[in-house]
């Protein structure tokens, strides 16, 4: 039991926390007060699987020992100075990026939307400034795309569920099918010399772990090459190990100009970053972009032991060989229910289930199902499940949550 509210009931705080915070979250009716492992527990002591890691955030679990040894002898050393001076954490995780990614130059950011935000910032002034195009200031994205909150990154946004009430959107913007070659250079060859950059998730996340087909992102590469555009890489969900590679770029043996980076590098602590090339980079000088919070020491040196613990601990293998397990006990799931399951798809650590049928509730009630038997699931789009446990999840972890899925599937259709 938390010692905040030591006096109060859950019904009680759940109440007054919905009474005070702004109603755009639809919570549980839960407190979450500690967790460890692959495990959390609410303040009135039920335990629950953590499968999606507070949306791929928690790289490593809940009060990893590494990560809480950081945190405690950076903050006893230095939390914040502001970007005015230079501190040891932040270059020891720009050194780490520079020589695991294609890039040369670091942003950090506190989130994925201000990596984009930087992104889009960086690519508009490469080209209307660097190279003295300045009619270069438009973006295509796309259909299904999620890249964030802010006025720019929720304009990238190609869905207008998401626009409502926010109109009217900035202006520059374009949109084409995902994992559609063709169309996508029917759209460069529409925006013709107004085109700045191409971004695009290598999976689309929120969109519902869709995969484009193989080669789509080598072909965006050599589109944005002919039309002298930058090709820009939203990893902030596939990332620093989601897939099982460092970035989700190398599947395809792809090499963007600019990355946007978040969740999994911070492993729970707010931390983004937005990586480039060299030449990219010089777009950016005294004035132009900034972020007070954005990689001070303690997030920075947070994203360091992430890092270094994923590759000392050989971490990378072990998410592609439990993303596999997770898939083919999908697949089956899915032969098993066809009357309820579409398909599964995803890579590493990031896979989806879509339900379909009749019943437009049945995925949030299996997500409310699931949380009565002791499972944290999550749904993007409406009728898909998405997985993206910590990286140290078992293959038990990941046989008890199958076997709860067909259990609760099975009570849906009976």
């Amino acid at each position: 039991m938390s010692t905040l509210f030591a006096e109060s009931d859950t019904e009680e705080l759940v109440a007054r926390a919905r009474a005070h915070q702004t109603p755009n979250y639809r919570q549980p009716p839960i407190m979450l007060t500690r967790g460890e492992g692959m495990w959390v527990w609410d303040r009135d002591g039920r335990r629950y699987l953590d499968m999606f890691a507070g949306i791929a955030v928690n790289a490593l679990g809940h009060a990893h020992p590494r990560l809480v040894a950081a945190i405690r002898d950076q903050a006893d050393k230095l939390c914040h100075v502001s970007n005015i001076f230079f501190h040891e954490p932040g270059l020891a995780l720009m050194d780490e990026l520079v020589a695991r990614s294609f890039g040369d130059r670091v942003f950090f950011t506190n989130s994925g939307t201000e990596a984009n935000e930087a992104a889009l910032k960086i690519a508009r002034r490469f080209q209307t400034v660097v190279r003295g195009q300045g009619e270069r200031t438009d973006f295509l994205t796309f259909e299904h795309g999620f890249h964030g909150r802010s006025f720019a990154s929720l304009t990238a946004t190609a869905q207008p569920k998401y626009h409502e009430g926010f109109r009217p959107l900035l202006p520059g913007f374009h949109y084409a099918p995902y994992g559609d070659l063709e169309a996508a250079g029917a759209a460069m060859e529409a925006i013709g010399d107004r085109l700045a950059a191409v971004l695009v998730e290598p999976v689309q996340g929120e969109g519902g772990v869709r995969v484009p087909p193989k080669g789509y992102l080598s072909g965006l590469r050599k589109l944005c090459d002919a039309h002298g555009a930058l090709l820009m890489l939203d990893e902030v969900q596939t990332g620093v190990g989601r897939t099982g590679e460092w970035f989700a770029y190398e599947i395809d043996g792809v090499r963007p100009d600019v990355m946007s980076l978040a969740k999994g590098i911070g492993g729970g602590v707010p931390l983004g970053a937005m990586v480039c090339t060299e030449e990219v980079g010089q777009a950016f000088v005294p004035g132009t972009h900034a972020s007070t919070f954005g990689g001070n020491p303690l997030a920075t040196r947070v994203g360091l032991e992430v890092m270094r613990t994923i590759a000392e601990e050989g971490l990378l293998d072990h998410v592609y060989e439990a993303g596999e397990h997770l898939g083919r006990g999908l697949a089956a799931l899915c032969a098993a229910r066809p009357e309820v399951c579409v398909e599964t798809r995803g890579y590493g650590l990031l896979r989806a289930l879509e339900l379909g049928g009749d019943d437009p509730e049945l995925p949030a009630r299996v997500v409310e199902r699931a949380r009565e038997r002791g499972f944290l699931l999550n749904v993007v789009v409406g009728n898909t499940l998405r997985f993206a446990p910590a990286f140290i999840v078992q293959r038990g972890h990941i046989d008890a949550t199958l076997e709860m899925l067909d259990e609760v599937l099975g009570e849906a259709t009976a």
